[in-house]
């Protein structure tokens, strides 16, 4: 018999308990041998839970116990859950986690100390919910250079600029939804100001390339400046707006950003609405892979969890040696990269002018009272920057995917 241990009894937590239930028979025959929970560890007591007789609220109970080759940590943010993953590790149990902000900033260092201690540590569940990416990543695609991730990494914002989209509604107004169906904190900020897709997308180009990447180092917008007005030219061009996390790598260098782009209908991701999150991986040798499902949840994200669990159960006294090291690579700056871009300007506006500045391929007029919109020729960002900034009244861009 495999006994595990739980860290988290909340959303996550509660949803792998309830899957290894669900399933024992079928995870069962895939491990070879029972799956057993013998201890959840939560600040909580849960009287009347049949949970209660397995709470404990000390990590060194697990930590010192022999029986456990498995731990799960759902408890979500960086303290203590790094403190209490690395006593694991060193334990020499494998631990699972959900958790994206651990793994972006420690994901390194966390398997580093799980290969001296000839353990496991896996976070299929930290990037796309139930989605299958991380392992596909480093065991499907080995024979593949990456050379570009892109995906819609984030379920909360997706469902905004769909809202917005489909039934034209503000940005006010989506989110205000988003919250009363619980898709939204009551502080929406990680999702909206692009964080959370951030650190995602920092967790896959660290995967890809074997390297640490730090977030931080990562050009980010949300979507909080997306207006109903973009939708209405995004319409007119045959497109939509999505908040996309993307990694560009080639020669060892790598571009890095997180924004709202304009992405073209018969693009896949063009179609990806409501919460669902997807991923395109471009290899070098297999070309494009799409990932789709649900990016977060209950029971999705408990699956993947639970996934990882089995082959950690598999896996025992064996480290599976995922590339990845604390090496850091730092992504280009993003100034450099080169796109096209929607630019909206006053109707007023000399058009030499904007002629001279955006060296426009496309003209949209009429479609909002009182301005224009450009879309221009490539060009970095350093250079659109050094436009706008002689315009000196643009009401708003949108970068073209």
């Amino acid at each position: 018999m495999a006994k595990i241990a739980v860290m988290g009894y909340g959303t996550i937590g509660s949803g792998v308990v309830e899957a290894l239930s669900m399933n024992q028979k079928s995870i069962q025959a895939k491990t070879e041998e029972e799956v057993s929970v013998k201890y959840v560890l939560d600040l909580r007591d849960f009287p009347g839970d049949p949970i209660q007789e397995k709470i404990v609220h000390d990590y060194q109970v697990i930590a010192q116990d022999p029986e456990i080759s498995v731990v799960v940590e759902t408890m979500g943010g960086v303290e203590p859950a790094n403190t209490f993953a690395m006593a694991m590790l060193k334990a020499g149990k494998s631990v699972v986690t959900s958790n994206k902000a651990l793994v972006a900033e420690y994901g390194a260092e966390l398997m580093e100390t799980a290969r001296e201690n000839s353990c496991n540590f896996f976070f299929e569940a930290s990037v796309g919910g139930g989605i299958p990416i991380i392992r596909p990543l480093y065991t499907c695609l080995t024979p593949d250079v990456v050379t570009e991730i892109a995906g819609i990494l984030n379920g909360t914002t997706n469902y905004i600029l769909t809202e917005m989209s489909q039934k034209g509604v503000s940005f006010e107004e989506a989110l205000k939804e988003a919250q009363a169906l619980g898709y939204a904190e009551r502080d929406p900020s990680a999702d909206v100001e692009g964080h959370d897709a951030c650190r995602k997308i920092a967790i896959l180009s660290s995967v890809a390339m074997g390297r640490k990447v730090v977030f931080t180092d990562i050009h980010t917008e949300g979507i909080t400046h997306v207006t109903t007005e973009d939708f209405a030219y995004a319409k007119e061009l045959g497109m939509s707006i999505k908040l996309l996390g993307i990694s560009k790598m080639a020669d060892g260098a790598m571009e890095s950003i997180v924004a709202p782009f304009l992405i073209r209908a018969d693009h896949p991701l063009y179609s990806v609405q409501d919460v669902f999150n997807a991923v395109m991986v471009t290899g070098n040798v297999v070309d494009q892979l799409m990932f789709f499902g649900r990016g977060a949840g209950k029971l999705p994200t408990a699956a993947a969890v639970v996934a990882d669990v089995i082959e950690a159960v598999k896996l025992k006294d064996v480290s599976e040696a995922l590339p990845w090291s604390k090496e850091v690579l730092t992504p280009d700056d993003y100034r450099s990269y080169e796109s096209r871009f929607m630019v909206r300007l006053p109707e007023s506006m000399d058009e030499k002018l904007y002629q001279e500045l955006f060296r426009p391929q496309k003209v949209l007029k009429g479609i909002v009272a009182g301005e224009l919109a450009v879309i221009t020729e490539s060009m970095t960002e350093a250079q659109y920057l050094e436009a706008a900034k002689k315009a000196g009244n643009v009401i708003g861009s949108t970068r073209l995917y």
